[in-house]
């Protein structure tokens, strides 16, 4: 079983399903059940427990809705939760338990279990979001981080302002090698593509039925070079940039214009709509001031508001936003960069740039996420011989460290490492041009990880995780890292 539950009582016997084997539920808990018969192939009814049955029943013995009680008989199957996600994942329990009896009582360590994709740098086909979302699922991971625009790309349509997809969505090129070698050559194929709002709501609704929530990223106000290069308006020189065909990091980045925040404002209200998640994304990191230090507009702004500098605009700029999405009833998160200039009231940080942010945030009462490019970065490499392995931006982030990371730094009393949230994976694809290049930066290093945020630290076991992890990546059908012992 992967992630291993937390408490496992063998018994003796098995479970096998025949010809008569059914599933029986009580009212509440049907949607759930008739999921968990379409997998098996079996019939469900509501009633109760019969001899040779699968029963599940949601009631109110446990505080966490994403805990269970799984009994496996001999003579029947028993699940218990408080909510649908504890069903859910008691289901999952099962398939991967087979007849072997057993008592299973489990619940997640950490809220926040996950993986960031980006989308932008090279877009991704909409068939393979949902297969992912179901890669996600089946480990009890539930937050789909989508990295929706930047630079290079604007991926969702937003209908009061088309040329968002229209112009922004598409480059013209793209890199040819890594972003740091000398030679700088490029593909000269056009590259691109967005998502509808209808095909993100449908995307959304099949996310929510296997309790995975997707937390949509939004960047600003860096990172901006597609949105200013189809309104150019919002920007800081009004000139229109190319939509960057290369990575790294550009000067074109939002105005704090009045204007400027009526068309993010805009933006936030179709991407509320379409995303029911608490959480909004909205970037934050790697933002040069240059542009701004240069713009007797952006200084005016900065003066008006009685602020020191430029760091201090961006907190202004981020607090607006915060402040917008609040008032929408929706939790503001960003990358561990909006600390600068001062950590807006409510605001949850994505600590990348190593735990510190995070540890800065947590002591401050904030809570946060964390994601240190140390440990949970999958666009590392996987050994410690790059030659090896296709191109990746570099580092080495392998198997056996990503299941001996700790979310909860040392630092932090018990208090303050409540405001730990949790962690996930970060999918940068720069260097990752389709869905079966990322299925084998993701795994095996994901299943590691949904072990590391389900499981208590005392429950877990390297070596023993290698033994169930073979096994469970052959039934996985993924395409995956196959070196990962050496």
């Amino acid at each position: 079983m992967l992630p291993i539950p937390n408490s496992i009582q063998p018994l003796e016997g098995e479970f096998r399903l025949e010809k008569m084997t059914f599933i029986t539920c009580n009212q509440d808990a049907l949607f759930e059940a008739e999921k968990l018969g379409k997998q098996l192939g079996i019939p469900v009814q509501v009633s109760p427990a019969v001899t040779n049955s699968i029963h599940l029943e949601l009631h109110s013995a446990f505080e966490n809705q994403e805990a269970y009680r799984l009994e496996i008989h001999s003579d029947g199957v028993r699940i218990f939760a408080s909510g649908a996600a504890g069903l859910f994942y008691a289901g999952i329990t099962l398939l991967q338990a087979g007849s072997s009896c057993a008592i299973i009582e489990d619940a997640p360590r950490f809220a926040w279990r996950g993986s960031h994709l980006d989308v932008v740098r090279h877009f991704m086909p909409l068939e393979f979001l949902y297969r992912f979302v179901d890669l996600l699922a089946l480990h009890k991971l539930n937050t789909l981080h989508l990295h929706l625009t930047d630079d290079q790309g604007w991926r969702l349509e937003i209908k009061q302002y088309p040329r968002l997809t229209e112009i922004g969505a598409w480059r013209q090129q793209t890199r040819v090698g890594h972003e740091l070698s000398e030679n700088k050559t490029f593909d000269g194929q056009p590259h691109g593509g967005f998502y509808t709002q209808t095909q993100m709501r449908e995307l959304v609704a099949y996310a929510l039925e296997r309790h995975v929530r997707i937390v949509p990223e939004i960047e600003m106000p860096g990172h901006a070079t597609a949105a200013l290069a189809a309104y150019p308006e919002f920007g800081n020189t009004k000139k229109a940039p190319e939509v960057a065909p290369n990575w790294g990091v550009f000067e074109s980045i939002f105005s704090p214009e009045e204007t400027t925040f009526a068309f993010l404002e805009d933006v936030l209200t179709e991407v509320l709509e379409i995303f029911p998640s608490p959480y909004i994304h909205i970037g934050g990191d790697e933002c040069p001031k240059k542009e701004w230090q240069e713009s007797a507009v952006a200084q005016s702004i900065l003066k008006q508001n009685h602020l020191e500098d430029e760091e201090e605009l961006q907190s202004y700029v981020v607090g607006r936003i915060n402040t917008f999405l609040k008032s929408k009833g929706r939790k503001m998160i960003g990358w561990d960069e909006i600390l600068e200039g001062g950590l807006v009231d409510g605001a949850t940080v994505m600590s990348w740039r190593g735990e510190e942010g995070g540890i800065i945030a947590a002591k401050a009462g904030h809570d946060v996420v964390m994601t240190p490019g140390t440990h949970v970065y999958f666009d590392h490499y996987q050994t410690e011989n790059p030659d090896l392995e296709p191109l990746a931006i570099g580092g080495c982030t392998t198997l056996e460290k990503v299941y001996s990371y700790e979310p909860i730094p040392a630092e932090l009393t018990e208090l303050e490492g409540q405001h730990v949230l949790g962690s996930q994976a970060q999918l940068w694809t720069e260097y990752m041009p389709n869905p079966a290049h990322v299925e084998r930066m993701a795994f095996p290093r994901l299943c590691a990880l949904s072990e590391v945020l389900w499981t208590k630290p005392e429950s877990r076991d390297y070596m023993d995780f290698l033994k169930r992890l073979e096994p469970h990546l052959e039934k996985l059908n993924v395409n995956h890292f196959k070196n990962f012992k050496s």
